[in-house]
């Protein structure tokens, strides 16, 4: 059996590490999502506290089959999970992927702690794998996610309109967009002056 692309990897910043999700981080998980009942906020999708593990296991069963890549986010000035994220809706054959799937608990939120893991995880994927476009989609009436989308320099590719059907039955229209390859001199140049300017 080949082994899935992208290859298990981990990245390792000044404020956050990025490792390859494992059951062993289930109890810091559930922590982390209770950190301001995340669950309930309707047009997300995050785990209840006491479904982490079965999260966890949906997220290696889809990268068994080669469609995500699930990691654990740690803070590392706590050492602790804070949130989890992926790379979804591979594509190899066509060099793209999607970082989605992502929450972090309430305390991290707005910290340079998703800056940096969106640094490295987009670092990864231009200068390692190669990859000719990065993808990210949110519920278009998401605007804190949107918001923090557009500040890492991705671009709107367009809505797609009645794509998805929420938990409670509502429709999502999903928000489109991507950073290209040529774009991405730019892009890193900007995170990285947005990590040093002074908070």
């Amino acid at each position: 059996m080949t082994t899935p692309w992208p290859e298990l990897f981990e990245v390792h910043g000044d404020h956050v590490s990025v490792v390859p999700l494992t059951m062993k981080h289930e109890a810091e998980l559930a922590k982390a999502a209770a950190d301001g009942e995340l669950h309930k906020l309707w047009y997300t999708m995050i785990p209840k506290p006491e479904d982490m593990s079965k999260e966890i296991n949906r997220r290696l069963r889809l990268r068994k089959i080669g469609s995500m890549l699930p990691f654990t986010v740690i803070d590392k000035k706590s050492g602790k999970a804070v949130g989890m994220t992926t790379y979804m809706n591979i594509d190899a054959p066509n060099k793209r992927v999607e970082i989605g799937s992502t929450w972090y608990r309430k305390s991290v939120q707005r910290s340079a702690l998703n800056t940096e893991c969106k640094l490295l995880l987009l670092e990864h994927a231009f200068e390692k794998l190669d990859c000719i476009c990065v993808e990210f989609r949110t519920h278009f009436i998401n605007h804190q996610s949107r918001r923090a989308i557009e500040r890492l320099g991705a671009k709107l590719d367009g809505i797609l309109r009645s794509n998805m059907i929420m938990a409670n039955g509502s429709i999502r229209d999903t928000a489109v967009y991507s950073i290209v390859v040529q774009e991405w001199p730019t892009v890193k140049a900007n995170l990285h002056w947005q990590l040093e300017k002074p908070r």
